[in-house]
């Protein structure tokens, strides 16, 4: 499966490395693109194994806000 999750606060390197650091630490996740210009996360997972709740949790437990 493929998601798009809106995120607030990213600005530099350190946020994109946070942000894809933390989702990649989950089970089931394969990939993590992430856009600092336009805030975009796109997350290539495993629907059986993870889903959008831990996500976000991971997200934001780095101090960043996911948009719904």
């Amino acid at each position: 499966m493929e998601m798009t999750l809106k995120v607030q606060g990213m600005s530099c390197g350190h946020c994109k490395q946070a942000v894809q650091g933390a989702l990649k630490e989950l089970d089931g996740i394969v990939s993590v693109e992430v856009n600092l210009d336009t805030g975009n996360v796109d997350v290539t997972y495993d629907e059986d194994t993870v889903g959008k709740e831990e996500m976000e949790e991971a997200i934001e437990e780095q101090g960043y806000d996911v948009l719904n």
